[in-house]
């Protein structure tokens, strides 16, 4: 796996968009059996006391989407220790949404990347600062590189699909605790933003989400022409791998946001047309923008029993953001904790933010089985 760096600018004018750092690796995933254990999986890279399976789930919320991505996702678990041993003990679960361009395989070891979730689950044991759960990611890797985790005929719902049918899908082949208070949603960059925006609406499937630098909080009322004119000279899906970074974003932004059944092979409506803003589209943008959604979720935010979010202050805009955001919910006096930590990046860090801060957040406020 090779990381990249690059920086984010979809706002005109926006220094602070320029600044933004941004260190993903591209992971493609192979798609496996539905309902089957993959066997042909790797050894983790870190040895793990606990168990490290990698299943693929069916969504039919994700079937018939209009790119053509499979619906049968891999889905990476970890099982904790004590799962073999104690057989009728049940168990929380965390289910851990990766960023663009990425996948559960970055995210849960079984290559090298920068965060190691189970490893750090483990560390974190060991050092008596976080227990035993169930850590759940799905693969969203789509053929635009990821799918927002948002809802669209171009790229599928995956807001159904991780709230029901891979909760569902868990629930059934797993010894969890099945209840929304033994339940948390977490993320980084795309994966926070999917947090922010599943966890607000759905309240009661999940009590605790905890978003880590997460991406794409404002609404774009002016995306840069230049950025747009460049997503525009892509005319087919089997393009995108070979594009840079900024178009490939923004072309995953207008399959979730503005989709097109009417416009194949595409099916996607960007922003601009021959230069010129398209404020139809802007709009449907900015109604997926999570510090505009905030405002018409308000009860269902005041049910969550917590809410975390972090962000590097070296990570702008997004650590403005993720700021903006713990004020809109400090106005309408939903709890939550904020820390904007100094310094930090948009990826640096973030496995000891993990071991330290996320993974004991849950532990201290999901319910477990005593």
């Amino acid at each position: 796996m090779n990381d990249s760096t690059f920086s984010v600018s979809l706002l005109r004018g926006t220094t602070a968009f320029r600044r933004g750092l941004l260190m993903l690796g591209v992971l493609a995933a192979a798609v496996l059996p539905a309902a089957s254990i993959a066997q042909d999986a790797p050894q983790p890279v870190t040895p793990l006391d606990g168990t490290l399976e990698r299943v693929t789930v069916h969504g039919a919320s994700l079937e018939g989407n209009l790119v053509g991505d499979s619906p049968d996702r891999p889905v990476s678990v970890y099982l904790p220790p004590s799962y073999d041993t104690s057989p009728e003990r049940q168990y929380p679960v965390v289910y851990v949404l990766h960023g663009f361009t990425n996948s559960d395989r970055g995210w849960f070891g079984w290559e090298e990347h920068f965060v190691n979730v189970p490893a750090a689950l483990e560390r974190g044991m060991q050092a008596g600062t976080a227990r035993e759960m169930i850590l759940v990611v799905p693969n969203a890797f789509t053929a635009y590189e990821g799918s927002m985790y948002s809802s669209s005929a171009t790229t599928g719902d995956w807001e159904t699909f991780v709230a029901e049918e891979l909760v569902d899908y868990v629930d059934q082949n797993y010894r969890t605790l099945p209840d929304r208070d033994s339940r948390g949603l977490a993320g980084h960059s795309m994966g926070g933003y999917g947090t922010l925006r599943i966890g607000m609406k759905r309240p009661d499937v999940f009590s605790s989400l905890y978003a880590m630098s997460p991406c794409c909080l404002q609404a774009r009322l002016e995306p840069d022409s230049a950025v747009v004119a460049k997503a525009r000279a892509i005319t087919h899906p089997d393009q995108v791998p070979e594009a840079d970074f900024l178009t490939k974003i923004v072309l995953a932004w207008a399959a979730a946001w503005s989709p097109d059944p009417k416009d194949p092979p595409l099916y996607l409506d960007l922003p601009r047309e021959d230069g010129a803003l398209r404020p139809d589209v802007v709009a449907e943008w900015a109604a997926n923008a999570p510090l505009a959604l905030m405002h018409q979720h308000v009860p269902e935010l005041r049910r969550l029993t917590a809410i975390g979010l972090d962000a590097g202050a070296q990570d702008q805009p997004i650590a403005s953001n993720t700021q903006a955001f713990a004020e809109g919910l400090a106005e309408y006096g939903v709890d939550h904790t904020v820390e904007i930590y100094d310094p930090g990046t948009h990826v640096s860090r973030i496995d000891a933010r993990v071991e330290n801060h996320a993974l004991p957040f849950f532990s201290d406020r999901l319910a477990f089985s005593e």
